[in-house]
């Protein structure tokens, strides 16, 4: 619970204790097994989670190719961000790698959380804020990077990664087909 709320401080932006406390005490621990689903695509998306250790991976399968989006590590906050706040059709899978411990909160505690601060707004703005950042950023590497420096940026970034998922999802989540990923790979590693 401690990380939980080292992140909520990060990334909401919330400082004091009691704050912390009471936003997570909203979140509920669970464990997915390795194959299960946080979020199916297509479904109503209804709540985001925390996760405290383990994999969760981000999907979606187009006409002839399944297209990683992002790998979710230990301290990140993961959902289908528009399905969960926009309540629609989710967009994406999200699926655990490795069995994955996570603090979960359904939307309807989400909801309720602006009742009991009254700041919250702030609080969430800023956190979209973040996200919208990590977008930004990414969109920004895969227009102006190579795929060799994408690759470089993400390995330097993100090296536990290459041991613990198939390389295919990585490849995919730096736009890369299998094959442009492992010539990089092998010049990479020489």
């Amino acid at each position: 619970m401690k990380n939980l709320e080292t992140q909520l401080q990060l990334y909401f932006g919330i400082a004091q204790q009691e704050e912390l406390q009471n936003i997570s005490s909203f979140f509920n621990h669970t464990t997915l097994k390795k194959g299960d689903y946080l979020v199916e695509y297509g479904k109503k998306c209804t709540t985001m989670c925390f996760i405290q250790s383990g994999l969760l991976r981000v999907f979606a399968n187009s006409e002839n190719k399944e297209v990683t989006q992002w790998i979710a590590t230990p301290d990140y906050f993961i959902t289908d961000l528009a399905a969960f706040l926009f309540e629609t059709p989710s967009r994406w899978s999200i699926q655990a790698l490795v069995d994955t411990d996570i603090y979960i909160i359904d939307k309807k505690k989400y909801n309720q959380i602006n009742k009991i601060l009254p700041e919250w707004n702030e609080f969430e703005r800023y956190f979209l804020t973040q996200c919208f950042t990590m977008m930004e950023n990414r969109i920004f590497s895969h227009l102006s990077m190579s795929a060799e420096e994408r690759y470089t940026a993400f390995y330097e970034n993100n090296k536990a990664l290459f041991n613990e998922v198939p390389l295919q999802y990585i490849a995919s989540m730096l736009g890369m087909t299998p094959e442009t990923f492992s010539r990089i790979r092998r010049k990479y590693h020489q």
